[in-house]
């Protein structure tokens, strides 16, 4: 990362521009004539670090060290997916449906909604081995079987938060609070983009909004040049990419020129990276009236792969449409693609909502995988299909639903680096603790970044007088589940 920080780098720039400003204006007492002549040399400068501090926040940069991923596609499906439906074979708990669960496993146990001493529920659906690895998963899931030799399974993920938008909050930002910087956003910052006229981090959203809200994909206390810039599923992409009537090319950048004049001299005078962050917006919002269209108009694809991904219409929004356009957008340099589809919070009716669910998701998620693969990108690029916590053994609402559960889950990461045909971990036999491979959120966080190249320690910024990172105070790494 060279001999300054990223956070380094953005005060040093600041301080720089400041501390010039203090002298000449409160120490020019008999310097009249030395301040006018620094002020004029000044001000080139201060021009010159306008210019280029705003490009220089998204310029690519060089990881802590050589990772395997340079590029991620997080497709986070909030809600909470039943690891018992579709990826933790349980036949002990098959055999105890309807039985209490035994005492010591509620010892300190608190579930979200639902009284702990509730009937244990057998899994819905039959799992079988896939693949040469023999992993086992559910009948749901024929299409992630068959890339079961190129995921790496990890059914020992564990949170500390049982509710969706705090559970959400500190899967993507280490912290169930607000105002922490997202994955996507920390990756920017240590890394940079690779796109010119596409957003450094794109976020997707299919079936509703997330729990969370924008606090899963935005910057917090970071530059806001580093947050998610969601991409709308129909008409422009961007709300206002459009000319309104009446403004001809000419005339909008001789405002955007106007404004940039503006904005520098703000930057001159104030050294805020929110000022050069504005500016860069700006610029790449321009750009995104030639970028975007392009980006979004699917008609380019062949029939095959829309088949592939299972797009029906190529102009309709779905999470289908999305796993191929997040292909198509780190084909173009986009460093950060994620995924929203909240629609997995099955406190009933779940054999026929994970159903839906699986069937919405499974083959344009596998489809994401191959085409990958297909074109030589998967090697380079880090894949994560994740919730925010999984679904308790135990029953709720009457024989057909699951309460939220934060002691174990399941998750797949493929490509960049993972260990492939491989499962870490595993639960106990009624799917309620982790039993081996235990993998706390940290510590999956502090393994992303890893494959990226990235040390979890050293990625920081300095925020309200102390270092802050991705894995707060915590995390390490999981070996077992690197290549």
């Amino acid at each position: 990362m060279g001999s300054l920080s990223r956070s380094d780098e953005l005060r040093e720039l600041g301080a720089s521009l400041l501390r010039r400003r203090w002298f000449l204006r409160d120490c020019g007492v008999g310097l009249a004539g030395i301040a006018a002549h620094f002020l004029r040399s000044d001000s080139a400068r201060a021009e010159a670090d306008a210019a280029s501090n705003a490009p220089r926040m998204l310029a690519p940069r060089k990881p802590h060290f050589a990772g395997k991923a340079r590029r991620v596609i997080y497709m986070f499906n909030a809600g909470g997916p039943s690891q018992l439906e579709l990826y933790d074979h349980k036949p002990e708990l098959a055999k105890r449906n309807g039985q209490l669960p035994p005492a010591e496993l509620l010892h300190g146990y608190r579930a979200a909604f639902i009284n702990p001493n509730s009937a244990l529920l057998g899994p819905k659906y039959k799992f079988q081995p896939q693949g040469k690895s023999g992993m086992e998963l559910s009948e749901l899931l024929p299409h992630t079987g068959e890339i079961a030799d190129q995921i790496c399974l990890v059914r020992s993920l564990q949170t500390d938060a049982v509710n969706h938008a705090p559970a959400q909050i500190l899967m993507n930002t280490g912290s169930s609070q607000f105002g922490r910087p997202s994955f996507g956003a920390w990756t920017l910052y240590g890394l940079g983009s690779e796109s010119a006229d596409l957003p450094g981090f794109v976020v997707l959203t299919s079936a509703k909004g997330t729990s969370g809200g924008a606090s899963n994909y935005g910057a917090g206390f970071l530059p806001t040049a580093y947050g998610g810039i969601p991409f709308r599923g129909a008409g422009d992409p961007v709300l206002y990419l459009s000319n309104p009537r009446g403004i001809d090319d000419q005339t909008q950048r001789a405002s955007l020129e106007t404004l940039r004049r503006l904005n520098e001299q703000t930057l001159r005078e104030l050294a805020d990276p929110e000022t050069a962050a504005r500016i860069q917006n700006y610029e790449m919002a321009y750009r995104l009236q030639t970028s975007a269209p392009e980006l979004m108009d699917l008609s380019q694809e062949s029939r095959e792969t829309l088949d592939l991904y299972g797009v029906k219409d190529p102009k309709e929004a779905s999470y289908a449409r999305n796993c191929l356009l997040a292909r198509r957008l780190i084909e173009r340099g986009v460093r950060f693609v994620q995924l929203f589809h909240e629609a997995w919070d099955q406190h009933g009716n779940l054999a026929a909502d994970v159903k839906k669910n699986a069937g919405d998701t499974d083959r344009a998620s596998a489809a994401l995988v191959k085409d990958l693969q297909q074109r030589g990108l998967l090697n380079d690029t880090l894949v994560i299909w994740s919730g925010e916590f999984g679904r308790t053994p135990m029953v709720q609402g009457g024989n057909d639903g699951r309460d939220h559960h934060n002691r174990c889950y399941s998750i797949w990461l493929a490509g960049g680096g993972v260990r492939a045909g491989h499962v870490h971990g595993e639960t106990d036999e009624l799917g309620f603790n982790v039993a081996s491979g235990l993998v706390h959120v940290h510590d999956l966080n502090a393994t992303l970044l890893h494959l990226l190249g990235l040390d979890h320690t050293r990625l920081t910024f300095r925020f309200q007088g102390r270092d802050y990172r991705l894995t707060d105070v915590h995390g390490k790494i999981v070996q077992e589940i690197l290549a």
